[in-house]
């Protein structure tokens, strides 16, 4: 879908790299290996990101690191058009919101690092009803044409995980 909307893929990459997950940040090289691109082509993208005030950036040492802007005015629609794209916005709108005992749900893996993924990694927080979770991912999964996988926890076993680190994204907060 995308694709037809914005014809670079590095543009693509950058923008479900760094949107999906806004707390994440990344520099130059490391993203150029990431997604085995010249250093050349990601340098100009970021440079028009920037320009155009979709990406901030600061210096940690000698690198430049980038991230989503979060103060930019169409942050929310592109963050959600990127949603849509991954499926997430159908895991959230197909399962999350009719699970009832759910406090949170956090995406890890690929996904959470805005990396192209078949699998989607969910984590939930709370008591789930876990026969009609299975239903339900099995209906999602069928839309999103993606697997998903899951974890459950109570609230007492999450607080023991490092949940707010910036390889999770919390997709769901009761």
């Amino acid at each position: 879908m995308l694709e037809a909307l914005i014809s670079s893929k590095t543009r693509i990459k950058l923008l479900l790299r760094l949107f999906l997950n806004p707390e994440a940040s990344a520099y130059l090289r490391g993203l150029a290996d990431e997604f085995d691109e010249s250093t050349n082509s990601v340098r100009v993208e970021l440079n028009r990101f920037e320009e155009a005030g979709m990406l901030s950036s600061d210096f940690v040492g000698n690198k430049k690191v980038f991230k989503a802007n979060q103060a930019f005015p169409l942050f929310k629609e592109v963050r959600k058009i990127l949603l849509r794209h991954t499926g997430l916005q159908n895991v959230i709108e197909g399962v999350i919101e009719k699970l009832g005992d759910v406090n949170k749900v956090y995406l890890t893996g690929d996904l959470a690092l805005g990396k192209q993924s078949d699998v989607v990694s969910l984590i939930f927080i709370g008591n789930p009803d876990q026969h009609y979770l299975i239903q339900l991912i099995n209906k999602v999964e069928e839309l999103i044409s993606k697997k998903i996988q899951y974890l459950i926890y109570s609230s007492e076993e999450a607080i023991l995980l490092d949940l707010n680190s910036k390889k999770n994204l919390l997709l769901w907060d009761e």
